[in-house]
């Protein structure tokens, strides 16, 4: 399968020739790899002029945006302007972070997960963060859940949800289109990826506030939403996230905030989410 990967990086000169290392030494290498420079200001593009000049399929495109740190729209919005520098002859098509480090084989099993099931349209491996000397999983992963940090989206799955979203809950909403367009969200918990900056690191109230944003536009309604960020509150060990979360909510639907789902696929979100609460709880 061939696999076009995209890159976003800001300032990511600590860990980027890390991540790119273990790309390049791949069982399976990607046919594109475009790393995005948005406004970097350390020594990100030399490191990616290094590896350029070493591999012909990595090339880099120039992102001058706003240098803070805006959740889930600064990304993405990263993502399309390397997204839009490619051409459509890909199978596969990934968004990676800049700070993570592959297994050498992780694009030949991804590449297996999607051929082996036709329905497979989202897959991924389990991040791994570092404490106290040892590689412990992160505490935001879950079997259903691919990380933000590495997505990879088959071509067809890709199109039928429209790309991706511009906006906070961007890695949730994905994933949830997908099954209400029929495909499925697959992960392989032997594939250990090695997350060098864990998820969250700097959570700002803001983004906080953006979090609860998130789950009104996805039209999770109340009830959800406050099961949603008890959960989240309780991984983080925040208080101040659930209640930030909540009136982020709140403002939002004072607001009357843009939803970025349909009634017909928020109907479907609700009940495929309350039925995996049941689930859980069920045992």
């Amino acid at each position: 399968m061939r696999f076009y990967i995209i890159i976003p990086a800001h300032n990511e000169a600590k860990f980027l020739a890390q991540t790119l290392q273990s790309l390049t030494a791949q069982t399976l290498l990607p046919k594109k790899l475009v790393i995005v420079n948005d406004n970097s200001t350390d020594g990100t593009q030399k490191i990616i002029d290094d590896f350029s000049a070493r591999f012909p399929f990595i090339s880099s495109v120039q992102k001058k945006s706003d240098a803070v740190h805006e959740p889930g729209s600064k990304v993405i919005n990263a993502f399309k302007k390397g997204f839009a520098t490619l051409d459509s002859d890909f199978d596969i098509i990934c968004k990676f972070d800049a700070d993570l480090l592959f297994p050498p084989n992780y694009l030949e099993v991804i590449s297996a997960l999607f051929q082996n099931d036709a329905t497979v349209g989202i897959a991924g491996g389990f991040c791994y963060i570092e404490k106290n000397g040892q590689w412990v999983l992160e505490n935001l992963t879950n079997k259903n859940h691919v990380r933000g940090a590495l997505k990879a989206y088959r071509k067809q799955c890709f199109d039928s949800i429209g790309g991706l979203r511009t906006a906070m809950g961007w890695d949730t909403v994905d994933e949830l289109l997908a099954q209400f367009h029929g495909w499925t969200v697959k992960t392989d918990e032997a594939l250990h990826v090695k997350h060098l900056k864990p998820t969250g690191a700097s959570y700002s109230r803001q983004a906080r506030y953006k979090q609860g944003e998130a789950f009104y536009k996805l039209r999770y309604g109340f009830w959800l939403t406050l099961v949603a960020a008890a959960k989240l509150a309780h991984r983080k060990n925040s208080i101040a996230f659930f209640i930030d979360c909540l009136r982020g909510f709140v403002r939002a639907w004072q607001d009357n905030a843009p939803a970025m789902v349909s009634a017909e696929e928020g109907v479907f979100i609700r009940r495929l989410r309350w039925k995996g609460i049941k689930e859980k709880v069920l045992g």
